[in-house]
């Protein structure tokens, strides 16, 4: 199973350094995430993260930056919800329903479904699905390898992640609440706990 982990919404000194060690120990793609913030700023820090990285990465705003820095591709959102009449190349989008999957699957790569359970990083953001809802869309196979299950996602759950038949798990909240962007510099928790999370979903 596909672990994919998304940026916090803010820029932070170490980000780079962090993102860059969680490519070492194996993350599968990273979801560059930075709402109503400059191009100027992602740009700095996709330079300061290895070219051969590059290629893993999603970015969900300023979508030129998929060609300037050889980006795996572009993700569509309510904020952003259509790619440039252009573009070609890898796409995904967000859903928050079966309906929606249904409808968008065969235009994407791969499509986050959430919330699966509550949200550890928004606030009244609680899950829709109960598990036997989750299985019955496995079984319908709406839920397959090209959704990736988003929304409260921890070490506790992503084996039931798995066991749903889900294509990946999106880590935000769980991964990035163990580093304090204000006042942290050591982040080998969050990294030993990013470890702990790929041996699960392997």
């Amino acid at each position: 199973m596909k672990l994919i982990v998304i940026t916090t919404p803010t820029f932070f000194v170490e980000e780079d350094k962090i993102i860059t060690a969680l490519f070492e120990e194996g993350l599968d793609i990273l979801h560059l995430r930075k709402p109503e913030t400059p191009a100027i700023y992602s740009e700095r820090l996709l330079t300061l993260i290895p070219e051969k990285y590059h290629r893993r990465i999603v970015t969900h705003e300023h979508f030129y930056m998929k060609k300037e820095f050889n980006l795996m591709g572009i993700h569509l959102n309510m904020r952003n919800p259509k790619e440039p009449h252009d573009y070609s190349g890898h796409l995904s989008c967000s859903c928050h329903s079966f309906d929606e999957v249904v409808q968008k699957r065969h235009f994407y790569d791969y499509v986050f479904l959430s919330p699966i359970y509550d949200s550890i990083s928004k606030v009244d953001y609680y899950s829709t699905y109960t598990p036997e809802q989750l299985r019955e869309g496995a079984r319908q196979g709406i839920i397959d390898q090209n959704v990736m299950a988003l929304g409260g996602v921890n070490a506790d759950n992503i084996m039931e992640i798995k066991d749903f038949g889900f294509g990946g798990a999106v880590i935000l909240g769980d991964l990035w609440s163990r580093f304090d962007i204000c006042n942290d510099q050591d982040f080998r928790n969050l990294i030993q706990h990013f470890k702990l999370l790929k041996e699960l979903a392997d």
